[in-house]
């Protein structure tokens, strides 16, 4: 069976706190998620704000493959007319193919909210629907706080799906607006609905929120009771917890209950859209979202990595390389000896036996404050320098770093190092604007001689944590540092009670790791 998708992530998915789309955003998701076999793009709410009508106006000369574009609006006002209305006229300005119309289907809302009768609720669904089917528009009705209107008033609440259905609407949308309904609800009162309004031609979708974090299982539970139409947005982004994530959902209907969503190329680039989209809208991907986080196929601890060694399924619910994303084994003071070495498989190297040696110094390390689970550079430095034929291409020897200020001057840091490379020895000194910043001066303007590629490496990220916070001033910081160059990055680590010298360590790695990569290339 097919499950129609309708993205509304440019319309509610922005009124997540925080979240904010210019028009070129939104049209680049449009584009997106046209290209990922997403079936309606609900594109804003053109009566609202001058933003959502020029989308519409510019998405109207943009060519799309088979998405279809709707725009959203409420019913006409109480006691109104739809040619008068100015968001009703604002939706027809926005010339889509398809108009979701909002509308009331809980008493609570019609009386104390809307503040009107439920005759006349009834008539403003009626005309609003009959009105855009006049105009050859397909239309979706929400029927917000539908779940709650049902449990106040069950009659009133089906009688608002009638009044839509008899006036030609094409999908009936069940909407948990305050996302509270649990997943035997949702289904019960799915079921309701389907059978008395489901004689019709009047398709069933689902519009849930995650407040009570069962969106996706409200949204699985309407589908497997006869809704074909799911509304939800990219990554869960929305109001209060966010609407109903379309990522796992996609997923989970089509590789766990067998339904047809999207193409199985399309569903391969999942991992694509969801970091795509929090990227467009400079928001962190979530590490650990179902299916597409980083962390989604990460594996730890020891007994999991040496299972997943022999039979990849037994910690694995799905081959992530179904939805884009990739096994990962994470190394830590939890590993086992088969983390090291498929750790270092994945990265192209051989321990010739050395795996608990690796081992050791890693739990060792990881006592005094190192993590290399989000250092996956330095891990790769420990396994490269135990090599038998490891050969350093510089050593950091000594280094000074002192911070001052005097008077009413700036504080000033200076760095002096102490640099061996081959049988040349040099001192080298930099000024920076901290003590960190000074040091890798000093660092590179000792090794840029000779090697000149460092010019291409920077320093993109930089982070402290304390580790053992009830020692105060005397806790050990923990560094982490993320390095570039291109669009190759790696991370590096060191800790220790001064952060002067953790520091000092993972600059060390942060440096030594691109030049032993390209002698490996060579």
């Amino acid at each position: 069976m097919q499950i129609f998708l309708y993205d509304t992530t440019l319309r509610d998915g922005t009124q997540r706190e925080g979240l904010s789309l210019s028009v070129e955003d939104k049209l680049k998701i449009t584009m997106m998620l046209d290209e990922l076999g997403i079936h309606y793009i609900e594109g804003g709410w053109p009566g609202s704000n001058p933003k959502d009508a020029e989308y519409f106006q510019r998405v109207r000369e943009t060519p799309l493959r088979q998405a279809r574009v709707a725009a959203f609006g409420s019913t006409r006002r109480a006691g109104g007319q739809c040619e008068d209305d100015a968001n009703i006229q604002a939706l027809v300005a926005a010339q889509t193919p398809v108009v979701t119309l909002v509308g009331k289907s809980s008493v609570l809302h019609v009386e104390q909210v809307l503040e009107t009768t439920r005759a006349e609720n009834l008539a403003m669904i009626g005309e609003s629907v009959a009105y855009f089917k006049a105009l050859g528009k397909e239309v979706c009705y929400d029927a917000e706080h539908f779940f709650d209107g049902y449990k106040l008033d069950a009659d009133y609440a089906l009688s608002t799906l009638r009044a839509a259905t008899e006036a030609g609407a094409d999908v009936l949308v069940l909407c948990d607006t305050n996302g509270g309904s649990l997943p035997h609800e949702v289904a019960a009162i799915t079921r309701v609905v389907r059978a008395q309004i489901g004689a019709s031609a009047t398709q069933i979708g689902i519009h849930t929120h995650n407040d009570g974090a069962l969106a996706v299982a409200n949204a699985m539970a309407a589908v497997q009771e006869g809704a074909t139409q799911v509304q939800g947005t990219i990554n869960g982004y929305g109001e209060r917890c966010g609407n109903m994530d379309l990522i796992p959902t996609i997923a989970n209907l089509q590789l766990k209950l067998g339904y047809s969503c999207v193409t199985p190329e399309q569903l391969a680039r999942l991992s694509e859209l969801s970091h795509y989209v929090a990227a467009i809208a400079n928001l962190n991907p979530d590490d650990h979202a179902a299916y597409v986080g980083r962390s989604a196929f990460a594996h730890k601890g020891g007994i999991h990595v040496a299972a997943i060694a022999k039979v990849e399924h037994s910690y694995q619910h799905i081959d992530p390389t179904l939805v884009g994303n990739q096994k990962r084994v994470v190394v830590s003071e939890l590993s086992g000896r088969g983390n090291i070495r498929l750790r270092a498989e994945e990265l192209g190297l051989h321990l010739n036996g050395n795996e608990r040696d690796v081992l050791q110094q890693i739990k060792e390390r990881e006592s005094k404050g190192y993590q290399f689970e989000a250092a996956e550079g330095s891990f790769e430095m420990l396994v490269r320098r135990s090599a038998a034929d490891y050969v350093p291409p510089f050593e950091l020897l000594d280094f000074t770093v002192t911070v001052e200020k005097r008077g009413n001057n700036e504080i000033t840091a200076l760095a002096t190092v102490k640099v061996r490379v081959g049988n040349e020895l040099m001192h080298t000194a930099a000024d920076g604007e901290g003590p960190v910043d000074a040091l890798d001066a000093a660092i590179r303007k000792a090794l840029l001689p000779h090697y000149p590629q460092l010019a291409e490496v920077r320093l993109v990220d930089f982070k402290v944590r304390i580790i053992d916070a009830h020692l105060g001033t005397a806790a050990t910081p923990r560094v982490l540092i993320e390095s570039a160059r291109g669009d190759e990055r790696w991370s590096t680590t060191g800790a220790s009670p001064n952060i002067i010298a953790a520091s000092y360590q993972a600059l060390w790695d942060s440096l030594e790791l691109p030049l032993l990569r390209e002698l490996i290339r060579k």
